[in-house]
């Protein structure tokens, strides 16, 4: 079977082969951090032998979970923020028909989302929504008492209590949470949920490929073994023992490190692919988290191609020269769409006729790299055989690893996000909430 692979051609006229390669006992330095788990952010490091040591008992535990919930449900609603959501919204999005949740005889339940904002809006039409359908919940939290998913639990476990009773909503409800501790565990104990562990030496944004990801990914009817052993495949690609020339998690990350010390500050994620949006929206997330900090680190952006070439398309190709590109390319789609003869050919297009679609994107794909490269933009380029749950786990895997590399390397803790703290502490004084006088009256003096 393939891999996915790595091309940064069209990134040496900007830095130098010699450059990256320069950058070789570094990497192997950051590596050797990781794997020897003496680096800043230790205890965060569950991530890195994941895969591998997923069993099959786990597995089945999931899926069997997964399946009362298919049989119980037509909508999930998967409450969660940033990494409790977004990796599974990511593979769902990517490998489920686009229009899901218009076929009258789709087999699997829409997958629905809340705790990921607090929009007021949003949580009247969901819950609108809801009135008249069979739901499950699957509420994700180490706490239970983060304020976007409590807040969303608070309101849906109600509503779901009110409409089927509370004996069968504890059969519609589970919890993944913390193993002793926190008010969701209490809870979930109390009520007597089906519960899966978040473990502690995993964070929030490396945690997809735990229970926190699989088993929303699982109910929404894809293949959660397939994307296991593709991240499988690609932990051992990635391991200490390979060496740098063949890691491509290393040379991604000391690529994108080179580029950002000659003054590339801002990375765009593209894709040519609208499936691939929520991909985007996750590694913005990993990398934003992981490397914005100490005043360092790499702005991630993400674009959707061609649809952005008509909005972002102009500032990328003559905007400030602080960005570069790495663009996801897919070698094969799913479907096959042939595109016909028109007898007036009004539209100009018989030129195109006979033609796949995917021809005329992967010519798009091609010309939008040399005019970007032409305008002073690095491309590095990732290339996906197929969207399929065995390559999207590869991408994970081969993302995750090589941001604890390109953490290191830029010297900061790749594993905390100390600033996310900062607007909940002057939130939670603007509310008044108990334990935050001190910081309400200091705001107040501001105002």
């Amino acid at each position: 079977m393939k891999n996915i692979s790595l091309n940064i051609d069209k990134a040496l006229g900007f830095v130098s082969k010699e450059q990256i390669y320069a950058q070789e006992a570094k990497a192997n330095e950051c590596i050797a951090t990781l794997h020897n788990g003496n680096g800043a952010g230790n205890d965060f490091l569950g991530w890195l032998h994941l895969p591998s040591s997923i069993t099959e008992a786990e597995l089945a535990d999931i899926e069997n979970t997964a399946n009362i919930l298919r049989s119980k449900c037509e909508v999930v609603v998967a409450v969660g923020i940033g990494g409790s959501y977004l990796g599974t919204k990511a593979v769902v999005e990517a490998l489920n028909n686009s229009f899901d949740w218009l076929q009258a005889d789709r087999k699997n339940p829409v997958i629905l989302y809340a705790g990921h904002n607090i929009g007021e809006d949003y949580l009247y039409e969901l819950c609108e929504i809801l009135k008249d359908k069979q739901f499950g919940i699957i509420n994700i939290s180490k706490s239970g008492t983060t304020t976007e998913p409590a807040l969303a639990f608070r309101m849906l476990k109600k509503m779901l209590e009110d409409a089927v009773g509370k004996e069968e909503a504890k059969h519609r409800i589970v919890a993944i949470t913390d193993a002793k501790k926190g008010a969701l565990r209490t809870l979930a104990d109390q009520e007597g949920y089906k519960t899966f562990i978040i473990p502690d030496n995993v964070g929030g944004r490396f945690s997809v490929l735990t229970p926190v990801g699989l088993l929303p990914i699982a109910v929404a009817g894809i293949n959660i073994r397939e994307l296991v052993k593709g991240a499988v495949d690609m932990e051992k690609n990635t391991d200490i023992s390979i060496p740098f020339a063949q890691n491509l998690a290393a040379i991604y990350a000391a690529t994108r490190n080179e580029l950002y010390k000659s003054g590339k500050k801002v990375e765009i994620l593209a894709n040519f692919h609208p499936k691939l949006h929520y991909i985007g929206e996750w590694w913005k997330q990993l990398y934003g988290e992981s490397e914005g900090k100490n005043g360092k680190g790499i702005f991630p952006a993400s674009v959707d191609f061609t649809t952005d070439l008509h909005s972002m398309g102009q500032w990328i190709q003559e905007g400030e020269r602080i960005i570069f590109e790495t663009v996801i390319s897919i070698e094969n789609p799913d479907h096959k769409v042939i595109i016909p003869t028109d007898k007036e050919n009004l539209d100009g297009l018989n030129f195109l006729a006979g033609k796949r679609v995917d021809e005329v994107n992967k010519m798009a794909e091609l010309g939008t790299q040399l005019a970007h490269v032409d305008g002073g933009v690095p491309n590095l380029k990732i290339t996906l055989p197929e969207v399929s749950a065995y390559y999207i786990g590869q991408l994970f895997y081969f993302f995750e690893k090589a941001c604890g590399i390109s953490g290191y390397m830029l010297g900061v803790n790749p594993f905390d996000q100390p600033g996310v703290e900062a607007y909940k502490k002057n939130m939670f004084a603007l509310l008044n909430k108990p334990g935050y006088e001190k910081e309400s009256e200091a705001i107040k003096a501001k105002l």
